[in-house]
């Protein structure tokens, strides 16, 4: 895998987001590591090699406005949201809902039956996460047992499907004067650094958004801990070009304009501002499946 890194000196004005995502592409480019005989690949076959990191951490103080928004690239925020409520709300794991909802890119993870397997969505349903989250967040707030984990071993073998890379979240409440504030951890086993990661953070800061509504407490730290980040061979170019822009002066907003149940959130509720600003990334981009 060739890479010419032409590394700016990272300015310290950049928002925290921008930060990380200059640090992370420059330790992966100079430090990173090679994989051996990749499982994923590309539509024409060819193994999908990468180069990661293991064990990277980001915090984001959301309470003291800090927010895991980037100003260098797009993010399709929207229909990242739309994905959470498929998982979270409507909890299956159907490839036909999934496209009524406005999500195409888990087609290529059909096991053959129309769904993406008992994953997600499905086990979410099939375990009562959500509620059991919900409830116990609500009777017993200052519990260190508030866990929503996907990657249930049973799941996995009763059927076929991608293995969950999104698939833990860790949640506290602490009281500050009269203010109950929630901070949720996301974790991952495996993260696109290019195609999926700056989706993700803003997903699940949406679902953290409205876990709050829902017990109306306060977005308070979102971090998010990837035990393997990598950056597949054929995006190469597009972290080369990342590391060559500059950030905006503008900083994306997602808010929710009204507190409500859970389940009775929509899009509309949000208030998404900021996102379209940021460019495209130029380069070709290939998914490895």
């Amino acid at each position: 895998m060739g890479f010419i890194l032409r590394n700016k000196k990272i300015n310290n004005k950049m928002n925290k987001a921008d930060q990380y995502y200059k640090q992370n592409l420059y330790k992966l480019i100079t430090k990173g590591y090679k994989d051996e005989n990749p499982r994923p690949k590309y539509k024409d076959g060819t193994p999908a090699k990468s180069i990661y990191l293991t064990q990277v951490f980001e915090e984001y103080d959301v309470y003291n406005g800090e927010f895991p928004f980037t100003t260098l690239r797009n993010t399709a925020v929207k229909t990242g949201i739309k994905e959470v409520m498929w998982i979270y709300q409507s909890q299956d794991s159907s490839l036909q809902t999934a496209r009524q909802s406005g999500i195409d890119w888990w087609d290529n993870w059909d096991i053959g039956n129309g769904t993406i397997g008992i994953r997600y969505g499905e086990t979410v349903k099939k375990w009562d996460l959500m509620n059991k989250l919900l409830h116990s967040l609500k009777q017993e707030p200052f519990s260190r047992r508030h866990i929503m984990n996907l990657y249930q071993e049973s799941d996995l073998l009763e059927s076929k499907g991608l293995h969950p890379c999104a698939y833990e979240t860790i949640w506290s409440v602490r009281k500050q004067e009269k203010e109950m504030i929630l901070d949720m951890t996301l974790v991952q086993r495996s993260s696109d650094y290019i195609m999926a990661n700056w989706i993700n953070k803003a997903q699940y800061y949406a679902l953290l958004l409205m876990v709050c509504s829902d017990l109306n407490y306060k977005p308070g730290k979102f971090c998010h801990y990837v035990h393997n980040l990598h950056i597949y061979d054929r995006h190469l170019n597009a972290a080369n070009e990342l590391m060559l822009r500059e950030p905006l002066e503008e900083n994306p907003v997602l808010e929710l304009n009204i507190n409500k149940g859970f389940y009775s959130i929509k899009l509309e509720d949000f208030l998404i501002k900021g996102f379209n600003s940021p460019k495209k990334i130029k380069s070709e981009l290939e998914i490895a499946v």
